[in-house]
Order: C-alpha cells, then structure tokens, then sequence
C-alpha cells in the first residue's frame, strides 16, 4: 500500500504539471515555491556502494569502475586495464519489498591514455495492481525505470583528464494507463551527454608522501522528457558536482582520503506564486532547454541565499590498509529542505562503509543512518557492489603517445 502511495504521487505529479501547464504557462502544480522537481530522479541515486560508504563523494575519489557515475574523466587515470562492477540497492525496503535499484558499470583501457567506459542502471518498481473507480483490476503492471552511457576518457597530460559521454533513459510509470479523457500517457525517453574533468598532482604533507585530486561533472545534459501527448516536458535532473579528494600516505601499509563534493542541479527552480498562479518571485520554470540550464544558477525565488540551499554537500572519510581492507565514513547535508525552512528538517544522514580486496577480485557494502526526521524511508539501506579487474596481457599494450 505504502508503495502504491509512492507511485501514485509521482503520477499525480506528472498528471497535474500536464494539466496545469497546459491550461496556465505560467502555473506549476507546487504553490509555495522551493521544491525543484524533474522526470527520472532515480539519475542521481547513487548505487556504489564505495561512495555511498563516504557520504556519496565521489567526483575526486580514486578511479574505479563506478566513475561512470560520478565523473567519467577518473577512468584515464584507472590503474587496472580492465575493470567491471556489479552494484545492487534494495530501495526504501521500509515502505516497499520489492524495489531495488541495479547497477553494471566497467571500462576498457584501448591505450595509456585513451580509455572507454560504460554503465546500466536499472530501477524495479515492483510488482503494481491498478484498478478503476470500482475497485476492478485493470491489469499488473511493473514500472520500470533504466539509463545507459557510454564514454571516453583521455588523459591530456599526466596530471589532467577529460571525458565525455553518451547518455539516453527511459522511464515508464504507468503502462500507458491514464486517467484523463484525451491525455495519452507514453513511457519518457530522453538522450544526451555527460561531461567531466579529473586533476591529480602530488601534494606531501607531514613529512608523508600525499596527493590531491580535483574533479567536476556536469551529467545527465539531457532534453526534457514528455510522458503524454499534449506537448508537456519535464526537466531532466542535470547535475554540478564538484569535489576534491586529499590522499596521505602513512607509511607502506597505511593510507587516509579526505574527500568533499558538492552538487547543484541545473534545472530552473520553481517560482513564487500568488494564490491567482500569479509569479511573484523567481522566473518561468516554461523556457527552452539551454536556457533553463545556464539559468538555473540565478532563478531561486529567494535570491542568493536561495541559490546557496540548492546545494548539497558530501564529506567523505577512505582508510585503506595495504591495499587489501578498506574501511569509511561520511556525512551528506542538504543545507535546506525544500519542503520546509527550518534547517533540522533538511536531508542529512551518516554512512558507514568497508570494502575487501584480493587479486582480481572486490567486494564493498555500506550502511545508511539518517541524522534528522524520524522514521526516514531511507533508514537501513544497503548497498553492495562486487568487482572484477584485471590488466590486459602485456604483448597487446599499446605504448602511449602522451609524454
């Protein structure tokens, strides 16, 4: 049932968004402002189960087959030449048994410096019976949700990295089932890019050896997606992050990672209203795909301040000994819930990690503990990712041609 609530409001949101926008351009379906909504949030659910250990940072960490997710251009840098991941999430099992969130993701080192990678990440909604007014089964249905992306990295020095991927997703809530006369509701599908920088130098400190990594993302550049046939389209979650990741070296066997990332979305804000659908504070969410983008960073209908609460901010703690057992924390805060301006009901929760490897094998698992509301659906989630990595056979490397 708790499920169904879920599903339903996302629905509900879809369908009224059409209704209202069609009818009133300049009329969003939320009244008081504050909330950025878009199709297919699932885009920014971390499955890694290593960054979700570190309070999902990950634009700076060290390269692994999940850069996908958070910056592509980290894969250049990749010390293995072949390397896969399986990642699984059950999500808000608290509500919901039966919806998780899976994850394969790898790369492919062609040179030194030239490296591909891919990931696929699917969401299960579970099993859902929709009926009519009546109570009478119309039929079950299991909404589906999935994005694929491809990408290529290259080192432009030995210190400098950049990417740039291919993106498309696909959602499909309700199975063409839809309650308004005249309105056809389709499954979204939307393509497009992502894009990333990595930087990596030495750095020592205390007498130790150390390093620093700077990285930034923009991901999901993507066009609006349409659910319905009357010429709606909602935002894409395009994403900012930025981060950097500080490495000390104990001695051999010990090694610490410090790490902060901080992400924006760049989707336009939803306006102030008067009770009439009237605007009076902030800008049309109604505006063409590049503009939205480049203008998310000065619409909040709260001015600056405005724009600093759309930020959130993770902090990331990597122990590692001899390369083999791993162990982490971390702590995500959003500095503002949207639904409420009252700092302590913001999104903020701890996590804990560790993560074992041997030979060619990895293995990692993290563990979810909310800070703030009660009762919070995301309490006690899991997640566990597997890896395999190898190098390639030495007679098929190629020599690289950066120097």
């Amino acid at each position: 049932m708790k499920k169904l609530i879920i599903l339903f409001s996302i629905l509900i949101t879809i369908n009224a968004y059409s209704q209202v926008s069609s009818s009133n351009p300049n009329f969003t379906f939320l009244q008081n402002g504050g909330i950025i909504t878009t199709a297919v949030p699932f885009l920014l659910i971390n499955v890694d189960a290593r960054a979700s250990g570190m309070g999902d940072a990950g634009v700076a960490s060290s390269p692994d087959a999940n850069a996908m997710f958070w910056n592509p251009a980290k894969l250049a840098f990749a010390e293995k030449d072949i390397q896969g991941s399986i990642s699984y999430t059950p999500w808000l099992h608290r509500l919901a048994g039966d919806m998780n969130l899976s994850q394969l993701s790898g790369h492919y080192r062609l040179r030194k410096e030239d490296v591909i990678g891919m990931y696929f990440t699917y969401f299960n909604y579970g099993s859902i019976t929709f009926t009519d007014n009546s109570g009478l089964t119309i039929r079950n249905f299991t909404p589906q949700e999935f994005v694929f992306s491809t990408a290529y990295a290259r080192k432009l020095s030995e210190k400098m990295g950049v990417s740039l991927s291919i993106k498309m997703a696909y959602s499909d809530l309700t199975g063409g089932i839809s309650n308004t006369p005249g309105v056809e509701v389709r499954p979204g599908f939307s393509a497009g890019s992502d894009l990333g920088w990595y930087y990596k130098t030495k750095l020592n400190a205390m007498m130790k050896q150390g390093s620093l990594a700077l990285g930034a993302s923009i991901s999901n550049i993507m066009a609006k997606m349409s659910y319905t046939n009357n010429g709606v389209e909602d935002w894409v979650p395009t994403n900012l992050r930025v981060g950097a990741a500080y490495t000390l070296e104990l001695d051999l066997y010990n090694k610490i990672t410090l790490m902060t990332d901080f992400n924006k979305l760049m989707v336009p804000s939803q306006p102030l209203l008067d009770n009439t659908g009237k605007i009076v504070a902030g800008q049309n969410r109604n505006r063409a795909f590049l503009n939205g983008i480049f203008t998310s960073f000065g619409d909040s209908p709260n001015g600056f301040v405005g724009e600093l609460k759309e930020i959130n901010m993770s902090n990331g703690l990597e122990y590692w000994y001899n390369n083999i057992f791993a162990a982490r924390a971390g702590f995500f805060a959003e500095f503002a819930n949207p639904y409420n301006n009252d700092p302590k009901f913001a999104r903020q929760y701890v996590t804990i990690g560790v993560g074992l490897r041997y030979q060619v094998f990895g293995l990692d698992g993290s563990y979810l503990i909310p800070v703030t509301a009660a009762n919070n659906p995301l309490a006690d989630t899991f997640r566990f990712t597997l890896y395999f990595s190898t190098d390639k056979p030495s007679n098929q490397k190629t020599e690289s041609v950066v120097e």
